[in-house]
């Protein structure tokens, strides 16, 4: 917070507050910005932009801050100096007595702590002396508040900034980009059209020789090979007069190479860089290349050089730091928008979205043929790299992850290629609000006593194989009790006199609180995106507003306390159960229920559609039964609101496994899509990787047979014969992942830790067989598989479920088999 524009004064004044629609600032709408003047041609009339990058600097001036964005035309960077970093202290006579003498500036303001404490503001020219000096009056019992905010984030957030803004000076030209020095900055709903390229490398090896570096973007496309000292002149003027999808470039040497993708970005000036695993490794390497042969890793914009920073904790990905461009791993981003696949290798999900995958077969002969074409065939290596690029593109356009991306930092206020980062997003939201209210709040991790919340509901199941299994589901039920109670930090410190009851001693006030209105706006902007057709959007709203709760419950929330996580947890149990009964006083059996879902049988006889009429029927009587039990017991209009989710033709629910309890979160069900019959699975084996792909074929075929009443035990011995012969044996792979150092594994050590240690490389996963001899890894292309470890451990487990629901089991049926003989 800087000076004359400390926030502090725009709070007040009432300055800064939210944009207008704010949460339908990206893509919902593409305003012609021509007639307003905010074109960068015109960059007289000012600019509208979107934030790229962000980051801070101590100078002797103060702290610096620079924020890299995109606009109609060219890159800019905003530049503002002198700023102030600021936390708060609970105010005491003797503070002065630990304020060292210019360093810190303190003021009064009218703001409180969520206790009802006094505060005032500490204002530091440096962040360095923020930290110094909070810890030490920290250590001298005083009580800091919000000390551990980045000064970017608290700048953009108390203006409420979320990716998009405007600016009202004009930029200057600087090179390429514009370049504006101390401008105002307001939230503005650009939308932002991103330059993006792809990026992959081919090494012969992890950490190996660098081979050659494929770049493609819309208007451009190149690939830098570094020349194998066998290619002829022949092969080398080939090569570079091609006229296929990439221009080829063939440089002598790596720092050649290297230096020619350098030159290449900062021609064609992307936003965004793309790639598959693109930190981790493509990104990773480079800039190890690039320091062991002494170059400037100038990936960043204005010749700025870039960083690849490592994990801080164990499994913490890298982040990449590049002023001006943003790196996106497909892998994360798919992540973090909530896709899911079995393997998220480039080729497993090109295949299942795009319905093609590389050039050149997986595993390790993969290595080998790239290290060949190298050598042979390097205009096959080429195309290769490219179509790794293209593969990269095609499924960012296909999932719609740039879009979505967008979506999110301009609900958040996080960067772009910020990953996870719910409690960052829960503060970028809140806590300018909670100013504005007149509350400051606590740093991350100040202790709260307090009993644990407890998790989701989930009814103990009745096992078996059913027909036409119901399943309601409350829609977004956790942000809509936060919203019909009124949870929330501010409205639980403000309670007053008339409040809604929550659980654990928690009261909230009716009148005073954030969350609940915040929660009614994302909820308006997802209406109208999925109104629109704007999925990116409508996702990114989704899973902003679903993971309040997670924020809440969490110890990393500065705001965690039991009694607001127990407050959501502890009603959606309540809803679920009174629902429960409800549905059964109409007659209809309840088989199970999971946090937000009711499994209601209809059972035998009724068509389709007389099973949606009878599902229509129940989500009006809950829903009328909510609207009138609400307001008539907490006085609070209900926002619940259950709907019927899916109709299962068939249903199977099965036992834990060695006991005859129902199971939790495994099930599998017949559904109608149109004119196809599927088969559904959730939790059960074939939809979990560290099973065999022997083992997931088998199930869905069984289960699809035994769903559609066709005979199954001729399959079930036929497999078994073919298992026996060998017709199986690549399916017999396992795949499991490290989690930690092989060293830490001493007295329990599972299979797929003894066949890492006979691995000569070792991955984050491991894939092995098992065999007469124990497990072995498949890079020593085992023999002799244990046929019977896989009919007992794999075939028997996940078929012996549903089986027994028809009087039988595998054992049984290859049994049977014999006695024919």
């Amino acid at each position: 917070l800087a000076g004359r524009d400390s926030v502090w004064s725009l709070c007040f004044q009432g300055a800064c507050q939210p944009a207008a629609g704010s949460f339908l600032s990206a893509g919902i709408r593409r305003r012609d910005r021509i007639d307003r003047g905010m074109m960068a041609g015109d960059p007289s009339r000012g600019i509208e932009g979107f934030l790229l990058t962000r980051q801070w600097r101590d100078t002797p001036e103060g702290i610096e801050l620079s924020f890299w964005a995109a606009t109609e035309g060219r890159a800019l960077r905003i530049r503002l100096t002198g700023q102030e970093a600021v936390c708060f202290v609970v105010a005491e006579e003797r503070l002065a007595d630990w304020l060292p003498a210019g360093r810190v500036r303190r003021e009064p303001l009218a703001l409180q702590t969520l206790d009802g404490h006094a505060v005032e503001g500490l204002y530091f020219r440096s962040q360095r002396d923020l930290v110094e000096i909070s810890a030490q009056l920290r250590e001298a019992g005083l009580r800091i508040l919000e000390s551990d905010l980045k000064p970017a984030d608290r700048y953009l957030m108390e203006r409420f900034i979320r990716g998009a803004f405007q600016i009202s000076t004009p930029p200057v030209g600087r090179g390429r980009a514009l370049e504006a020095l101390n401008p105002q900055l307001r939230a503005a709903s650009f939308a932002p059209s991103l330059r993006a390229v792809a990026l992959d490398i081919e090494t012969g090896d992890l950490d190996g020789d660098l081979y050659s570096i494929a770049v493609t973007g819309a208007d451009a496309a190149a690939v830098f090979l570094v020349a194998h000292s066998s290619w002829t002149a022949a092969q080398r003027e080939r090569l570079t007069a091609q006229t296929g999808p990439a221009r080829i470039s063939i440089l002598p040497d790596e720092r050649s190479a290297l230096e020619a993708l350098l030159e290449w970005l900062a021609e064609h000036d992307p936003d965004l860089i793309l790639g598959w695993n693109l930190i981790e490794f493509d990104l990773a390497l480079l800039e190890r290349r690039c320091r062991r042969l002494g170059l400037r890793f100038t990936l960043g914009r204005g010749g700025e050089s870039a960083a690849i920073l490592p994990g801080t904790a164990p499994n913490q990905r890298s982040v990449a730091r590049i002023p001006g461009r943003v790196a996106l791993d497909g892998i994360e981003v798919l992540r973090n928008a909530t896709w899911s696949f079995e393997s998220y290798s480039l080729e497993a999900v090109g295949r299942e979205l795009l319905g093609r995958g590389k050039l050149i077969e997986g595993g390790d002969q993969r290595v080998k043929e790239i290290r060949r074409l190298y050598r042979e065939a390097p205009d096959q290596l080429a195309a290769y790299n490219v179509e790794d690029c293209r593969l990269t593109e095609a499924i960012f356009e296909r999932a719609g992850l740039i879009d979505f991306c967008i979506a999110r930092a301009s609900l958040t206020g996080l960067p772009l290629d910020r990953s996870g980062g719910s409690v960052a997003a829960f503060d970028h939201l809140y806590l300018p609000r909670l100013h504005r209210a007149g509350y400051v709040a606590p740093n991350v991790g100040e202790p709260m006593e307090g009993q644990e919340s407890p998790g989701g509901y989930v009814m103990d199941s009745k096992s078996g194989l059913y027909e036409n299994v119901l399943v309601l589901d409350f829609k977004s039920l956790y942000p809509s009790i936060i919203r019909s109670f009124k949870i929330d930090p501010l409205g639980m410190a403000a309670a007053g006199d008339d409040p809604v009851e929550g659980f654990r001693g928690a009261r909230f006030s009716r009148e005073r609180h954030i969350l609940p209105t915040l929660i009614a706006e994302l909820w308006a902007a997802r209406d109208q995106a999925k109104a629109s057709g704007n999925e990116p959007l409508s996702r990114a709203i989704k899973i902003i507003m679903n993971s309040f709760y997670g924020v809440l419950g969490s110890p990393g929330c500065r705001f965690f306390d039991p009694r607001l996580a127990s407050s959501i947890t502890l009603r959606g149990h309540e809803i679920l159960r009174r629902s429960r009964e409800r549905i059964e006083a109409l007659g209809y059996a309840v088989i199970y229920g999971d946090t937000d879902s009711l499994f209601v049988l209809v059972g035998p006889g009724p068509e389709p559609a007389a099973c949606a009429a009878i599902g229509a029927e129940l989500t009006r009587s809950l829903n009328r039964f909510w609207s009138e039990t609400l307001p008539r017991e907490h006085g609070v209009e209900s926002y619940l609101e259950i709907e019927l989710e899916q109709h299962y033709l068939r249903f199977f629910m099965p036992t834990i496994r060695g006991s005859e309890l129902g199971s939790k979160k495994r099930y599998a069900g017949l559904v109608r899509r149109g004119v196809e019959l599927q088969v559904r699975f959730t939790g059960l084996e074939s939809v979990r990787s560290d099973w065999t792909p022997l083992a997931r074929e088998f199930q869905r075929e069984l289960f699809r047979r035994i769903f559609l009443d066709q005979p199954f035990e001729d399959y079930v011995r036929e497999l078994a014969a073919e298992l026996r012969a060998g017709k199986r044996d690549h399916q017999l792979v396992y795949r499991k992942r490290l989690r930690r150092p092989l060293e830490d594994y001493q007295v329990n050590v599972p299979p797929h830790v003894q066949a890492a240690r006979k691995a000569k490389k070792v991955g984050r996963y491991i894939e092995y067989v098992m065999t007469q001899y124990g497990p072995e890894p498949l890079e020593r292309h085992p023999t002799a598989p244990d046929y019977d470890h896989y009919l007992e451990k794999q075939i028997a487990p996940v078929g012996d479920g549903i089986l027994q629901c028809k009087g039988t089991s595998v054992q049984a049926i290859l049994d049977n088999q014999l006695t024919l003989f």
